[in-house]
């Protein structure tokens, strides 16, 4: 049996709740449910074989995306791994296009091409969902780079898994983010596997914020099972950013409930173990701070999550009856678009 990080290495710091407002705290809540519920369907749907290839869900993780959204900007960019599903949809994409995608339908946010690893969303500045372990890592920073090359002050979040940050490209776009001082925050989340291996087996380091003390880059480990932590440690973060500071590492100590992907039985760690995780579940904790500030009455708490259902049920039947690409879709979006002005003598 392969040991792990426990769930007494997520620190409570203190943040008060009174922080936040009864808006947030809605917004929050009903953001990281539809996630869930939609990640569950998904599993569901991937077992009825409606759903093929990979399939990565972000269940217990929701946190992640939940409070990073709530402090930036809409101008704001975020890009990430492969584990996307949860991303787009706190970001504002209608369901429906993701589960559309997640079919491999034309309705989907990538036209039914990328799948469950793919997701993209022009208007909403995100940039994916990347297969390749690592690969969204220097894109992040070159995102960024474009951004202080036009003299915005936008800043972008680049997501990673914690298996990622073994790969030289992360070392690399490290390097040429801190030197050049490139609006990015570099979030790493830390969900004690890299597929099924604890990170405590495969690195000297296991805390993983650390790996950015060798190019003096600001750096903060981060309760990821919360939303208020998380934020506050986004806004840091951006506000370095927009002042000219450079990039920042969080490590977001998280967990995922469910195996790596749709394949992993997750046999590498205990029952136990994953029940400790799911005390510190962040829906759970959004919800008991509504109930007990009065944010929200029980009937009230129950039409949030019918509405949730029924976005889901809705983001289901919207891909059933959507269609397969055309096969002549092959041959669009893969090099350059069909009106590019070529130069020729």
């Amino acid at each position: 049996m392969e040991t792990s990080t426990t769930a007494a290495n997520v620190k409570d710091t203190g943040t008060s709740v009174e922080s936040f407002t009864k808006e947030t705290y809605l917004k929050w809540y009903e953001s990281m449910l539809l996630m869930r519920k939609f990640e569950e369907k998904a599993g569901q749907l991937y077992i009825q074989q409606k759903i093929r290839g990979f399939c990565h869900l972000y269940i217990g993780q929701e946190a992640l995306v939940a409070g990073a959204i709530s402090a930036i900007r809409p101008t704001d960019n975020l890009i990430t791994a492969y584990r996307d599903h949860a991303h787009p949809i706190g970001m504002g994409m209608d369901p429906k296009y993701v589960m559309a995608e997640l079919y491999g339908k034309e309705t989907g946010c990538s036209k039914g091409k990328g799948g469950s690893m793919h997701m993209f969303d022009k208007e909403l500045n995100f940039f994916g969902g990347h297969g390749i372990v690592g690969g969204q890592i220097p894109l992040g920073a070159g995102i960024a780079f474009a951004d202080k090359y036009r003299g915005n002050d936008n800043v972008t979040l680049c997501y990673m898994g914690d298996g990622a940050v073994r790969q030289g490209a992360f070392h690399e776009a490290f390097n040429m983010a801190m030197f050049w001082k490139l609006p990015v925050i570099f979030i790493i989340e830390n969900n004690n596997y890299a597929m099924g291996t604890a990170v405590e087996r495969v690195s000297n380091v296991t805390n993983l914020n650390q790996l950015a003390e060798g190019f003096n880059m600001p750096n903060e480990q981060v309760d990821g099972m919360s939303c208020e932590e998380v934020h506050h440690s986004i806004s840091r973060a951006a506000d370095r950013a927009r002042n000219g500071e450079g990039p920042t590492l969080l490590e977001m100590r998280t967990y995922r409930y469910k195996g790596h992907s749709m394949s992993d039985p997750a046999k590498y760690r205990s029952k136990d173990e994953v029940e400790e995780y799911k005390n510190l579940d962040p829906i759970t904790a959004a919800l008991n701070v509504i109930l007990s500030k009065n944010y929200a009455t029980k009937e009230e708490i129950e039409a949030i999550k019918k509405k949730v259902d029924q976005q889901v049920k809705d983001s289901i039947e919207f891909a059933e009856n959507s269609d397969f690409p055309d096969p002549s879709e092959l041959y669009k979006d893969v090099y350059v678009q069909e009106d590019y002005p070529f130069i020729t003598d």
